[in-house]
């Protein structure tokens, strides 16, 4: 590994701000989430000017993208937990853009495999180390207000598309439309342009010293009887505490990926009307639009709230109004369209802010040590859930009829019971038995906090 990428290398000088962390976490999330926007390749891609592939087909780069994602932050945690930030950023990098340029490449040669390697195996890579990259960092420099640090870059992640989707659609109209040239000429000033941007993180991103801590911030006393947090990536599969978060994670990931994945359809069905149906695919399109809104601005908000009510409590608040919030969609369907459409924004914050406050639970639970691998293996959970999510509704929506509110209520029913099981597994978290937590070499004396604990106020709500 080239020294400059290494941890040593990127250790904080005293005075250094803080506050340029998130902005360094947003440059890379801002970019990976690009693969939100995929439907804009996907309908161009489609088209009988270009390659005029199925929509099946079509969604394959995205689809092995998030497969990906998961199994590479997984696998790929620990290297980023001992290697650090820098070198995380850089590898996503590579990773990440040189799939955009793989996928211009194939585009060029008409050879639409290049674009399934390009964009879902290579890129999905970058996407997964991209994702977890800044995780860990950012709880460490910011352990008075972990779940606002990672909304804020998190957030990127959701917002990602906001810009990609217009800047993708501007760049295939001047560069000649739906052609198979106009998408690999755009697929490559992606890749350059992502690979600049990223760099700008790769740049501004630091560790803090061992020794620091907030201005004014002194760090929680660990009550008698209990125990500074401090597990292992290997230790914390071993534990209730990370299988119960998984099946939380999932089904919330779930419930909201089956509304986004097929939303405009739900709109269109929901409130038809024949006599002027250019309306209702404009007003389709911005409720798409508001979803993905809702979606980014929950990741802040929602995760910032929970460094006020703890992560136990927010999380009954995802899974338990979002189960209610299907309830009254699947009794009342259209009949109120303003309560549908609030509905409907509110279940998608949800979405978005259960992988916000996720890293900060992990923290809450399983201390600073290796948390971002952690989280990586916890990532594993939205692979399946972004199949399982788009499979369960497009199956049942499927077999009704086209047209009716109807099709989608078993569906929706679906939504109910699996935020019920989520509900009931958050229920059953609890501290983390001290058999899987590592000796702390910092811990001087029984009972005192170093800046690796985790026994903040969010530990009586665990």
């Amino acid at each position: 590994m080239p020294a400059v990428l290494e941890r040593a290398r990127i250790v904080a000088p005293p005075g250094w701000s803080r506050w340029l962390i998130p902005p360094a976490a947003l440059a890379i999330h801002l970019a990976i989430g690009q693969a939100y926007a995929w439907s804009v390749f996907k309908a161009a891609i489609s088209s009988d000017t270009a390659m005029g592939l199925s929509g099946t087909m079509t969604a394959i780069p995205f689809q092995l993208a998030i497969v990906m994602l998961g199994l590479s932050a997984a696998v790929l945690g620990t290297k980023v937990e001992t290697h650090g930030p820098r070198w995380a950023m850089t590898m996503s990098l590579l990773f990440f853009c040189s799939g955009l340029l793989i996928s211009a490449l194939g585009m060029s040669l008409g050879q639409f495999w290049l674009v399934i390697v390009g964009y879902g195996l290579v890129g999905g890579i970058g996407l997964g180390i991209g994702y977890i990259s800044p995780v860990s960092t950012l709880i460490k420099w910011f352990p008075d207000r972990p779940g606002m640090a990672t909304g804020i870059a998190i957030m990127g992640f959701g917002g990602g598309a906001l810009v990609a989707s217009p800047l993708t659609t501007k760049l295939l109209s001047a560069y000649g439309g739906n052609t198979d040239a106009s998408i690999a000429t755009t697929f490559l000033t992606l890749g350059l342009g992502y690979a600049v941007f990223m760099a700008l993180g790769v740049v501004l991103i630091r560790v803090p010293a061992d020794d620091w801590k907030p201005a004014g911030w002194t760090p929680p006393q660990t009550p008698a009887g209990q125990h500074t947090a401090r597990v292992s990536a290997a230790n914390a599969v071993k534990t209730p505490q990370f299988w119960l978060l998984w099946i939380v994670l999932c089904f919330n990931v779930t419930a909201g990926i089956g509304i986004l994945e097929r939303a405009a359809g739900i709109y269109t069905d929901f409130f038809p009307d024949p006599t002027a149906p250019e309306s209702v695919v404009a007003a389709a399109a911005g409720f798409v639009a508001f979803l993905s809104l809702t979606n980014m601005l929950g990741r802040f908000v929602w995760s910032s709230v929970s460094d006020l009510v703890g992560r136990k409590n927010i999380y009954r608040l995802y899974l338990g109004v979002g189960a209610l919030l299907y309830l009254y969609i699947s009794l009342f369907t259209n009949t109120n369209k303003v309560l549908f459409l609030v509905s409907a924004m509110v279940i998608l914050s949800f979405y978005g802010a259960g992988f916000a406050t996720a890293p900060a639970y992990l923290r809450d639970l399983f201390g600073t040590y290796q948390v971002g691998a952690i989280h990586g293996r916890l990532l594993t959970a939205w692979s399946v859930a972004g199949v399982l999510g788009p499979l369960i509704v497009n199956a049942i929506a499927d077999l009704g009829e086209e047209g009716t509110t109807g099709r989608y209520v078993p569906a929706f029913v679906t939504m109910i019971v699996l935020l019920s099981v989520g509900f009931i597994a958050n229920e059953l978290i609890k501290p983390v038995d001290p058999k899987y937590s590592e000796p702390d070499p910092q811990a001087t004396t029984p009972g005192t906090a170093t800046d690796e604990g985790t026994n903040d106020k969010n530990e009586a709500t665990v």
